[in-house]
């Protein structure tokens, strides 16, 4: 990993204080009190896109993170930026229909892997040498680098264009061939410090648990580029109530990587999912102590990684897990309130549903509820499964969506052509979530 002088990297020291979460009830219990508290809520999305598809035919295109471009001019004109990994990203309307496509760098060499836009998160008003503009930011894991797009609802040709600077630095890799083993840059947020007026990113490293802060900055021509001010490891194994160690089961050589994150941009609180452990809370500058939220429910189940089936099979459980997500923790995203009300909302990829916490902190992100985002009733719109990404915005996108909108991915669609792989992304009423948490 590449450190400047001015980079400082804070690794956290595996401690039963560290890993000291309240105990849960065994696993027999917990599934009693699930079937006690009845099905969760359901929601129907208004919308989808159209279907992606992983294969050569569909020139690899996977749909994976959303965000949500206000326009303030014009709300009801505002945009959804998702990435679609190799395919790039893609730009969409309200309508969930295709605004503009723009592909993924090609490979730097016979050898080396493509473009592969993983995440993508927005910043707002950065000043740039030709003026302050908004960003779509996002990881690009295939070259470890980061890519920004300025937004201009009315440029013709479409409403992004690159600004990444030429000399953009890797994020993580010392050179090409670390960036060629794929370790690379992975989940993304970015960060605006409300006290020093400085914009981040915060970029989760693909099999390791590394995250990194980086600062973004101007470069010459309007374009943009940044530095690394300080990475944090988060633990890759925990001491569990019993006084064993466990780490999740994982090919060899592999950490629990982090990929959903979110910042609260009132508090400057970071929100980082590690995908087979839990939700974490930290600061968004990585200094202080990390703090496990909630735990998925194999949390503590040992497993044994098989060569041939590439699969982990799953052991005992000893009940240490928790009681709302189910492995892999995925797309984190803010619903903010007034006041510092709201909500954090998290994929609960392994059984479909959505968990909901209270976004503040001071009240420990209390669980305030879940929900499913269902198929429409005889209508041609499914609904979502196995989600990597979600985006909600808690304001007026005009006649639309009066009351916000939340974009969530579909890792599993169903359009009818057989065992192609398939995904898009699902257009709900924001209104609506609200409600079924509310009620």
């Amino acid at each position: 990993m590449t450190r400047s002088l001015t980079t400082r990297s804070t690794v956290l020291v595996l401690t039963t204080a560290l890993a000291a979460v309240a105990l849960v009830a065994p696993a027999e219990a917990r599934g009693h009190r699930q079937a006690a508290e009845g099905a969760l809520p359901v929601v129907t999305p208004r919308s989808e896109t159209p279907v992606l598809h992983d294969d050569a035919e569909g020139a690899n295109a996977d749909a994976d993170d959303p965000a949500i471009w206000r326009d303030d001019a014009a709300p009801g004109r505002s945009l959804v930026i998702a990435t679609a990994k190799e395919g790039g990203l893609r730009v969409y309307d309200l309508d969930a229909r295709p605004v503009q496509s723009i592909a993924a760098p090609p490979a730097g060499s016979p050898e080396g892997a493509p473009g592969r836009f993983n995440n993508v998160d927005l910043v707002h008003g950065l000043r740039l040498s030709s003026g302050r503009a908004d960003l779509a930011v996002t990881s690009d894991r295939g070259h470890d680098r980061l890519r920004f797009y300025r937004i201009d609802r009315e440029r013709p040709g479409g409403p992004l264009t690159d600004v990444t600077a030429a000399g953009a630095p890797a994020v993580f890799s010392r050179d090409q061939a670390e960036v060629d083993e794929q370790r690379t840059a992975y989940g993304l947020a970015t960060w605006t410090d409300r006290a020093s007026g400085k914009t981040y990113a915060l970029v989760s490293r693909r099999e390791r648990t590394s995250i990194a802060l980086l600062e973004l900055l101007p470069a010459a021509g309007g374009k943009v580029t940044y530095r690394t001010v300080r990475t944090l490891d988060l633990p890759s194994a925990f001491r569990l109530p019993d006084g064993t160690s466990w780490s999740p089961c994982a090919e060899p050589g592999e950490l629990p990587q982090v990929e959903g994150m979110v910042v609260d941009p009132r508090t400057g609180t970071l929100y980082a999912g590690q995908e087979d452990v839990g939700i974490w809370r930290l600061r968004a500058d990585l200094t202080g102590t990390p703090r496990l939220i909630d735990k998925v429910r194999e949390y503590g189940v040992a497993g044994v990684y098989d060569e041939e089936t590439e699969e982990c099979a799953p052991g005992a459980d000893p009940g240490f897990g928790g009681d709302r997500i189910t492995a892999d923790v995925e797309g984190l995203t803010l619903v903010e309130e007034t006041g510092g009300d709201g909500y954090l909302l998290a994929s609960s990829q392994g059984d479909d549903t959505f968990a909901a916490y209270d976004r503040r902190a001071k009240g420990g992100n209390a669980y305030r509820g879940g929900f499913r985002v269902a198929p429409v009733a005889g209508g041609p719109v499914d609904g979502s499964e196995e989600c990597d990404g979600a985006a909600a915005l808690n304001a007026s996108l005009g006649s639309r969506y009066p009351r916000g909108l939340l974009v969530v991915q579909d890792g599993h669609d169903s359009p009818g052509d057989g065992d192609r792989p398939s995904t898009n992304f699902k257009f709900v009423d924001l209104g609506t979530v609200l409600d079924a948490l509310d009620g």
